[in-house]
């Protein structure tokens, strides 16, 4: 339960730590620490040097701009939890908050540091993946915005460049008369969910659906954007029968499975909280 030795570093500015980043050999960045430490003391990683980025200022950051919302990877999740920003301009973010771990853990986690480890069962990037948040990482040579939808590369793997930071995560302007909402099932509160959706519905003049968005976490390696249900979704009048129906649809999709949550079972509970996700959201949408 103790890592392999290392190298601490604890840079105090952005280019400096991106010129650790880019010249040291087996390097990790620390965000936080609320899973990279733990698969440190397990010796699933063994880096030779890891980098600190909670030194630098200019990373942690709660922003309302023109384009919509900004936040700093290097915010603290229980920052995010507490904003008035948020709760106005996002308030799906402060949903899935209540989900993650303990007090004690959002203190500590960074809203960067979950989604470069993208966790299929955490709830942060399923988030970002229902809210097409964009996110921008910085290099040596330069900075680039990356759709969320382009950022996992496979499982507990992003397209983070071996010499890049991520910087930023950009939330598009909350819809007019929208509603959200994030359930997910765990066997006991805090611990990692079995299956969680995000959703986002939005309703035009008339009561019907002009925009919805969905995304599932726990039935893939990744994230995964529930487009068909979406699909289904849009353009309809709110019923019973509909939320039903897209229930239904969300049961039908292929998820992957293992010894103590078979994919048959993943399937059945994306189905059933995708119907309590859509009510919530829906109620709100309305209210």
């Amino acid at each position: 339960m103790k890592p392999s030795p290392f190298t601490y570093h604890a840079p105090r500015t952005l280019p400096e730590a991106l010129e650790l980043v880019a010249t040291l050999h087996n390097a990790r960045v620390l965000a936080g620490g609320q899973s990279l430490m733990p698969m440190m003391n397990y010796r699933v990683v063994q880096p030779e040097h890891l980098i600190d980025l909670g030194r630098i200022p200019e990373l942690a950051f709660i922003e309302e701009t023109p384009h919509g919302l900004a936040i700093g990877a290097m915010t603290a999740q229980r920052a995010i939890e507490r904003s008035e920003a948020v709760r106005k301009s996002c308030p799906l973010l402060l949903d899935a908050l209540y989900h993650v771990g303990h007090q004690q853990t959002r203190n500590r986690g960074t809203i960067g540091g979950s989604l470069c480890h993208l966790d299929p069962s955490a709830e942060l990037p399923v988030t970002a993946c229902a809210l097409d948040a964009v996110l921008t990482a910085a290099g040596k040579n330069g900075r680039r915005r990356i759709a969320f939808a382009d950022f996992p590369a496979g499982y507990l793997t992003s397209s983070l460049e071996p010499d890049e930071i991520l910087m930023q995560i950009d939330f598009d302007p909350w819809p007019e008369r929208a509603g959200s909402a994030f359930e997910e099932y765990a066997v006991r509160p805090a611990d990692f969910a079995i299956v969680s959706i995000a959703a986002v519905v939005a309703l035009d003049r008339n009561g019907i659906i002009s925009q919805a968005r969905l995304a599932a976490g726990g039935v893939a390696p990744v994230p995964t954007r529930l487009t068909s249900i979406e699909t289904l979704l849009t353009g309809e009048r709110a019923s019973a029968a509909l939320i039903e129906h897209a229930g239904a649809a969300a049961a039908a999709l292929p998820a992957d499975g293992d010894d103590a949550n078979p994919a048959e079972y993943r399937s059945e509970l994306a189905g059933h909280l995708t119907q309590r996700a859509l009510v919530k959201a829906l109620q709100r949408a309305q209210a």
